[in-house]
């Protein structure tokens, strides 16, 4: 099934193995499309469970020229060693950069002076035009690490350390990635939504019930910093991959077609 909301092309699955093989071969001719217009593709890669079968996939795919890309992460924790498991760097080591050859790999640096980490990986950010930006939306409707108590559709910023409501944090256990909500970090470095609304094309992954909330709001509520995932809706080149858990049916209000055109 598809749809469009505003400028928010939606594809539905039946399942999150065919909504990850989709988004993949998508994301795959977006990049070879990219390769024949400009020597490099730069990305910006989300770290999360929701992101698993996507990467498995496209890291799969050997049409792509890897060396040719240039690679980021769009947020990470504060205070976790290096070597945690639920390192986002970790998570992108073992699901996708050391799977394929990719020309360079940019990690956050989120220890010592997390103001200086936020400036460099920003100056690296701004060297030239991000191509693609392959996300996820959180429970609270959150984009990156922009939770809606710190999200701002107009942040002057291009990374920026913020404070994780609990939501967020809560998420992160439901995700496997902690044992209790103790455990998870309450600072974090993020890209800003104008840094992620920057790039050229955005491809989102939401498998899974637990964010069926979350899509309602971002297809179907106002377009708001209370769920920073609308502003998807304005961008000229995105596109929501979502399973039927996350879009749910249209008796509990998500696929209504009044505010959206259907295709």
């Amino acid at each position: 099934m598809s749809t469009k909301v505003d400028q928010l092309k939606v594809n539905v699955f039946i399942n999150r193995d065919s909504l990850g093989r989709a988004a993949a071969e998508y994301t795959a001719e977006l990049i070879k499309d990219f390769m024949a217009k400009q020597e490099k593709v730069r990305i910006v890669f989300a770290a999360a469970p929701s992101q698993d079968e996507f990467l498995a996939y496209l890291s799969e795919n050997e049409d792509i020229d890897w060396k040719r890309i240039t690679a980021f992460h769009m947020d990470e924790y504060v205070g976790l060693s290096n070597d945690h498991p639920a390192k986002f760097g970790r998570y992108l080591e073992h699901h996708i950069f050391k799977k394929v050859p990719i020309g360079e790999i940019h990690y956050m640096i989120s220890d010592g002076n997390i103001e200086q980490a936020c400036k460099v990986y920003g100056e690296m950010l701004k060297e030239a035009p991000i191509d693609i930006v392959c996300l996820g939306i959180g429970e609270n409707g959150h984009i990156a690490f922009n939770d809606p108590g710190v999200a701002d559709f107009h942040d002057s910023k291009i990374v920026k350390k913020v404070l994780l409501d609990e939501v967020c944090r809560m998420q992160q256990v439901h995700d496997g990635c902690f044992p209790n909500l103790a455990a998870v970090p309450r600072e974090a470095i993020t890209l800003t939504i104008p840094t992620l609304f920057s790039a050229k094309s955005m491809v989102c992954i939401v498998p899974g019930k637990t964010k069926r909330s979350a899509v309602k709001h971002t297809l179907y509520g106002p377009i708001s910093e209370e769920c920073p995932a609308s502003i998807l809706r304005q961008h000229s080149n995105s596109t929501l991959f979502v399973d039927q858990e996350a879009f749910g049916s249209p008796n509990d209000g998500i696929g209504s077609k009044k505010n959206g055109t259907h295709q």
